[in-house]
């Protein structure tokens, strides 16, 4: 099986190989547009922000790629986010796969800080393609702005308010926490989308 991580200059892609390796699957880094549509599985990670980082995908022409491949991609964090319509991180257009928008956490007390960093519980929903064994498990999150709860969510975690924890639009899968840095939970998570057919 050939997958592709997509390598735009995103903080995390070394972390995601490392943890394609545990599970015995050697990630291919690439930018390269055939490499990336040729794959059976695309990886679409993400660290930074989202105006900087959507110029640079369209530097590369990624953003005219992404939005049309056909077999299975796993958006993770700040890559989840790109996948929406807009973000609030400096008025950022995204790439309109899911039609939802990205917005900051605006937390009522100066108790609960943003951004949103460690570990928390997710809620899985019944015949989705994370395993609903995994629901109330503990995942790592870094984030300050979120998905509200919608239509393609799939998951959700409760921090300030709940929020979209994870989504799947037709092919596209997300999640808005780390899998590649949460444990052995992450690793279910990667394998239940590594086992997604086509």
């Amino acid at each position: 099986m050939k997958i592709a991580i997509i390598d735009y200059n995103a903080g995390n892609v070394q972390s995601v190989k490392f943890a394609l390796e545990r599970l015995g699957i050697n990630g291919l880094l690439t930018n390269k547009k055939e490499e990336i549509q040729t794959a059976d599985k695309v990886i679409f990670p993400g660290v930074g922000e989202a105006n900087s980082t959507m110029k640079h995908l369209q530097k590369l022409g990624l953003n005219q790629v992404i939005p049309n491949l056909k077999q299975p991609v796993l958006g993770i964090c700040l890559g989840m986010q790109l996948m929406c319509s807009h973000s609030e991180e400096n008025d950022t257009p995204c790439l309109n796969i899911i039609p939802q928008q990205v917005v900051r956490f605006r937390p009522k007390s100066n108790e609960v800080k943003v951004p949103h960093v460690g570990w928390n519980n997710i809620e899985v929903k019944n015949d989705t393609w994370i395993s609903s064994n995994l629901s109330d498990e503990y995942v790592y999150f870094v984030h300050s702005y979120f998905v509200e709860v919608g239509e393609y969510t799939v998951a959700t975690t409760d921090y300030v308010q709940p929020f979209s924890a994870a989504l799947q639009k037709d092919n596209f899968y997300a999640t808005q926490f780390h899998p590649e840095k949460s444990g052995s939970v992450g690793e279910q998570i990667l394998n239940d989308f590594l086992k997604i057919k086509k």
